[in-house]
């Protein structure tokens, strides 16, 4: 718990004195949810955790990878809405309600990338809101050119 507090003290001074630009989707503004998709903060984009839900029914599919494949396309609009790519992620962090499901959503994630894979944490979260087995955040940051010193 420790380490938590600290990981958001550092995030909230890291913030100080930073213009922040939220990203809303038309379908969080269509449902007045309380909250953004995303809000950048200087080159660093923050990504609220996503869900899988088919458009039709607004519930997840039967099908585990299909579920998976949702909820990154869902990531990957909010990623493209601010003008970045899945290969721009840093970190990603999944929540699953059935740990079991962890090689189905890897099989499905590998070919969300091109460039490599961001960190990452997988964790058995139990139940998820709509009854989703994923729920997916994530930090991207907007690349630059690398120092030659890490080439």
């Amino acid at each position: 718990m420790h380490s938590h507090l600290w990981t958001h003290s550092i995030c909230l001074l890291a913030l100080t004195g930073t213009i922040l630009k939220r990203i809303r989707l038309p379908r969080t503004e269509a449902a007045n949810l309380p909250f953004s998709d995303a809000v950048w903060a200087g080159e660093t984009l923050y990504l609220s955790g996503h869900i899988g839900l088919d458009p039709a029914t607004g519930r997840p599919p039967a099908d585990a990878a299909a579920e998976a494949t949702l909820v990154l396309e869902s990531l990957r609009e909010t990623l493209i809405t601010a003008g970045l790519t899945m290969n721009d992620l840093v970190f990603v962090q999944v929540f699953c309600s059935d740990v079991s499901l962890f090689g189905a959503f890897n099989k499905i994630y590998r070919g969300f990338f091109s460039d490599g894979f961001p960190a990452r944490a997988f964790l058995g979260s139990g139940k998820l809101l709509f009854d989703a087995r994923f729920e997916v955040q994530g930090i991207a940051v907007r690349k630059s050119e690398e120092p030659a010193s890490i080439r």
